[in-house]
């Protein structure tokens, strides 16, 4: 039988040792070779007084030094930064002396060049039995995971366009100065509201990139004008929100406002282009207007609006009555969204006639909205607020629905031929599908597009693009009859006229109520007639209230007119009798 089946003969005391030895030597080869296998990874080693024993090329790639530079140097003179100095040394000494390990953390260490390095950072220790234990430290870099927290701790607080603080950092800002200012007697704080008057505008003809830019260019130039201590941020959109601290007085924010509009007014130039903006601006004062974030903001907000209703590009500081203002608007415009949703609100029609032979063949379709005690609100304050609250193009949907289920209403009746005349604002325009909703209700409705007229103002027209000028082009070849409202008011540019899609102007009647008296509203009357008719546009003047106002547009060759001399705006159920009344007439 072969001896290996026998029984083993026990080992010798120097062979047991030898394997011991080159077992130690093998698991500690495996350990290098494991460590040097982990590219990414920094380990060091240190002997039982810290000097550095091992280095890999990771370590070399983190903190800057080569193998040959931090062999044998100490820890602590190495890479920790002098203010963990004392606690490295002592929670090594711990470990060596007392057994207890060092845990496993987050720390910045210090870089060759001195800047820190952030790790994860944990640690072993090997031969601890022996008089030459070592321990490896093991750390895995975070500069990738810190870079990207600072990105997303910049992008909370600050603006990524203009790299301005947000408004979540302005808001962080003035809840500070606030607190400062309630300790302190005496303490100014100022709240500017700062929006960019026709931005959209810009916005919308050269394209969001150069809005972009310009906002950027705008962000610079009120940087140049404000103070170190100040605060300038970018709330949202075209707005901005400046922060005064300790200002001079009411006089010194008026200078300093001065100066901003100043800078805008000289204009900034993007892609070689010179582009000129203005703006409006809303103050509120700490105590006087309000002792918290949300009064505050709320009020300048208020008077910068304020300052858009009084022509723009201009200063309002805050005062109580625009706040009464601002409930009042809100009150409408809980109002309006309530007559919506009911389906409360009322078209009321007003003739317009043929001067010619004195026949009713369109009417103007007004809107009409009542309060909860059935009072009527006037339409000057109730289109404002819808066209700010963004209810306009809601209610111009109404509008265009109620015009024709009223012109299904008439069909059968002596009303059937009449024209419903809508108006439409420049935001209606601006929705690209406005032509086909037109044109899609009509058919609905089973309507000749002949049937339904629609009104814009001479500034909404002319200042449309050509998108919003192919709207118009579209509805007109359709057969909607298209007018220019409150004409000579406006831009006046002949140049516009001739390519425009109209069918009729309308004359505003504020060159009526003037012309019998001054012979430059006569002029001008008599100009857009004769203009009107060159352009083969039949003309309407408005405003016609009394019998020698009806001669002399008679006597201008006006073709159709209207007014409170032949008929006030009336309820669709008035319309039969008012109608059967001129027929009648002229009978």
């Amino acid at each position: 039988m072969p001896d290996f089946l026998g029984p083993k003969s026990p080992l010798s005391s120097a062979d047991h040792d030898g394997r011991s030895s080159r077992a130690i030597k093998q698991s500690e080869q495996n350990f290098y070779e494991l460590i040097e296998s982990l590219p990414m990874i920094a380990v060091q080693g240190y002997d039982r007084q810290r000097r550095v024993i091992y280095w890999n090329d990771a370590s070399k790639c983190l903190y800057g030094y080569t193998r040959e530079e931090a062999e044998g140097q100490l820890l602590e003179d190495l890479i920790i930064p002098d203010q963990m100095r004392e606690g490295v040394i002592d929670a090594h000494q711990d470990w060596l002396h007392s057994n207890v390990s060092i845990p496993a953390e987050e720390v910045e260490l210090k870089h060759k060049d001195g800047h820190p390095v952030p790790v994860y950072s944990s640690h072993v220790m090997i031969k601890q039995d022996t008089g030459d234990c070592e321990m490896f430290c093991i750390d895995i870099s975070l500069q990738e995971q810190k870079k990207a927290k600072e990105k997303l701790q910049w992008m909370a607080n600050f603006d990524d366009l203009t790299q301005l603080p947000n408004r979540r950092l302005m808001e962080a800002e003035l809840s500070a100065r606030l607190a400062e200012a309630e300790r302190r007697p005496n303490s100014k704080v100022a709240v500017v509201f700062i929006d960019l008057d026709n931005f959209k505008m810009i916005n919308d003809t050269l394209g969001h990139h150069y809005g972009d830019e310009l906002l950027r260019a705008v962000a610079e130039g009120l940087k140049t004008e404000i103070r170190s201590c100040d605060q300038l941020s970018r709330f949202g959109g075209d707005e901005f929100v400046l922060l005064l601290f300790d200002f001079d007085g009411v006089e010194g924010i008026h200078e300093l406002l001065q100066r901003i509009a100043n800078t805008l007014d000289r204009g900034f130039v993007i892609n070689g282009l010179c582009y000129q903006v203005s703006a409006s601006f809303g103050v509120s004062l700490f105590p006087d207007d309000g002792k918290t974030i949300a009064d505050l903001m709320g009020n300048a907000d208020a008077a910068m609006y304020q300052a858009k209703d009084k022509g723009k590009n201009r200063v309002c500081f805050y005062t109580s009555d625009i706040n009464d203002r601002l409930h009042h608007y809100q009150k409408i415009g809980a109002l309006l969204r309530s007559a919506l949703a009911a389906d409360s609100l009322q078209l009321y029609f007003q003739p317009q006639i043929d001067l010619h032979d004195g026949s009713i063949r369109s009417c103007e379709a007004l809107l009409r909205c009542f309060d909860n005690n059935a009072l009527p609100v006037p339409p000057d304050i109730f289109i404002p607020v819808a066209e700010k609250s963004g209810l306009i193009n809601r209610i111009g949907d109404w509008v265009i629905e109620a015009a024709c289920k009223q012109l299904v209403a008439w069909k059968g009746t002596e009303l059937e031929k009449l024209r419903i005349d809508i108006n439409l604002s420049g935001k209606q325009l601006t929705n690209q599908h406005l032509a086909d909703q037109i044109l899609q209700t009509l058919h609905r409705y089973d309507l000749l597009p002949s049937q339904l007229g629609v009104e814009l103002t001479e500034n909404e027209v002319i200042g449309g693009d050509l998108e919003q000028i192919g709207q118009l082009e579209t509805l007109k070849n359709a057969g909607v009859h298209i007018s220019i409202d409150d004409f000579g008011t406006g831009y006046s540019s002949l140049v516009y006229l001739r390519r425009l899609p109209v069918c009729s102007l309308k004359i505003d009647r504020s060159f009526l109520h003037h012309a019998m008296e001054n012979d430059s509203d006569m002029a001008i009357m008599q100009a857009i007639i004769s203009v009107g008719h060159s352009f083969g546009l039949s003309v309407v003047v408005e405003g016609v209230e009394t019998a020698e106002q009806d001669d002399l547009v008679k006597a201008l060759s006006c073709d159709l007119a209207q007014g409170y001399l032949y008929a006030r705006p009336m309820p669709a159920e008035a319309m039969p009798a008012y109608l059967l009344g001129v027929t009648g007439d002229r009978r």
